[in-house]
């Protein structure tokens, strides 16, 4: 009998502690009035006449109220140019907790009419909305790039506050405009016929990425013939050239092993018992490389003072490899890998125009991580 008093006094305090925890009381005692009204309100949705979240929902809403309005109009007299999104918080907060309470017919019982600011919450969004409008201005008026940017944010930010705001949109537009920088890309020179097709997929590539590029919207790429096209007057010239590459060098290198093998069955007695001894054969490995290889130089200039911005070299190489074996002498000297190999014929190596391709491959991958760092932090 004892143990079930326990198991029932343990089972009732249990659900004394949850209900305190759930009714928003904690929430309260410690001073967070927003999140004890929202628990006060999810209990009386759940059960409509629990008096502990009844009488917590009324005191944590007659605080929370008072609280919001407190920092309202502290938040009016102070010279913070963005005081009008704080404003702007807190109306918005008050409205959310009469939207709760409304939703909660219980609740209506004790705070049977819920404070909503509708037209102060939209007072202050355009408040909030004018002193970002006019901040932008000013930057807009420093009539160079950083401030530009910061000017498009701005205004970017009187969008999300009211959308059709005065002239926001042009005003957005003139700053971007302002604060991009329009990169002119010059093709690739390769001199040389038979690579050409090569250097024209790797330009290719670049040109892909130059398209794609979206890290720093304040970046644009053009070609040449986009810019003569579109009529940009380009920011930078971006200019890539081979300062020299040298496609299939070869070179073939041959390893002599001689090799035996003992305990070798080499034949048999008349009475057809096994007759061990050595075996011996000559093996002849031979390793052809073919090294292909070439350095790409990068250089951004600014377009009026022709400085040079960045420049940076990007070597590349790439080894076709091959190899194959032959021997003399009795093969059972030789292992399964080495009999193997000399079953391998030499290989007929990839045409230049692709062994052109395989250096460029990491020359590209290092070129486009450094053109993307450097014009993510532009």
């Amino acid at each position: 009998m004892k143990n079930i008093s326990r198991l029932r006094y343990f089972i009732y305090l249990s659900l004394t502690i949850i209900g305190g925890c759930t009714t928003g009381k904690k929430a309260l005692q410690k001073g967070d009035y927003d999140a004890s009204v929202l628990k006060a309100v999810s209990r009386l949705q759940n059960s409509p006449k629990n008096s502990e979240a009844l009488s917590v929902l009324q005191t944590a809403y007659n605080y929370a109220l008072q609280d919001h309005l407190r920092r309202i109009e502290e938040s009016k007299v102070t010279n913070d140019l963005y005081k009008w999104e704080g404003v702007m918080y807190d109306y918005q907060k008050i409205n959310q907790l009469a939207e709760e309470i409304n939703s909660c017919p219980a609740c209506l019982t004790v705070v049977p009419n819920p404070s909503k600011y509708i037209k102060e919450l939209d007072e202050s969004k355009y408040n909030a909305a004018t002193a970002r409008y006019n901040s932008g201005i000013q930057y807009l008026n420093a009539n160079n790039r950083q401030s530009a940017k910061k000017a498009y944010y701005e205004f970017e930010k009187v969008q999300n506050l009211q959308a059709n705001y005065k002239d926001v949109k042009a005003k957005m537009d003139d700053a971007y405009w302002m604060a991009v920088t329009r990169v002119v890309v010059q093709p690739i020179f390769v001199n040389s016929r038979l690579y050409k097709l090569s250097g024209d997929y790797f330009q290719q590539q670049i040109d892909g990425f130059m398209s794609d590029y979206s890290r720093n919207k304040f970046v644009l790429f053009y070609s040449e013939q986009q810019a003569s096209k579109q009529k940009i007057v380009p920011d930078q010239v971006l200019s890539l050239n081979f300062d020299d590459f040298i496609v299939g060098q070869t070179y073939v290198k041959e390893r002599v092993e001689r090799l035996k093998r003992d305990s070798v069955v080499i034949g048999e007695t008349r009475e057809r018992k096994p007759i061990y001894g050595t075996v011996k054969a000559t093996l002849s490995i031979f390793e052809k490389n073919i090294s292909s290889s070439g350095l790409l130089d990068m250089t951004i200039s600014d377009w009026q003072s022709k400085k040079i911005v960045r420049q940076q070299k990007f070597p590349g190489t790439y080894i076709w490899t091959d190899s194959w074996a032959s021997y003399k002498g009795d093969d059972r000297a030789l292992s399964k890998q080495q009999l193997a190999m000399t079953k391998r014929r030499e290989v007929v190596p990839p045409p230049p125009e692709a062994l052109f391709l395989e250096f460029t491959k990491p020359i590209y991958n290092d070129l486009v991580n450094s053109i993307s760092y450097f014009y993510n932090n532009h």
